[in-house]
């Protein structure tokens, strides 16, 4: 399975598996657009995000961990 930009809660739950000592509430975006490249299964145009998509996976994060 690949991952896209738009794949918010497939990307968070990436994330929050990898980076457990992370609060998502306080990540930069930086660091969240170079967590999602580095993901094994990323495969989008690093270019292809912007601040409402990295919003988005924040966002579900933050659910996640709830």
């Amino acid at each position: 399975m690949s991952l896209k930009w738009t794949d918010t809660l497939e990307v968070a739950i990436e994330l929050s598996e990898i980076h457990t000592d992370v609060d998502p509430q306080y990540i930069r975006f930086t660091d969240l657009h170079r967590w999602v490249c580095e993901l094994d299964e990323f495969d989008d145009d690093p270019d292809h995000s912007n601040e409402k998509i990295l919003e988005a996976i924040q966002m579900a994060w933050i659910g996640e961990i709830d």
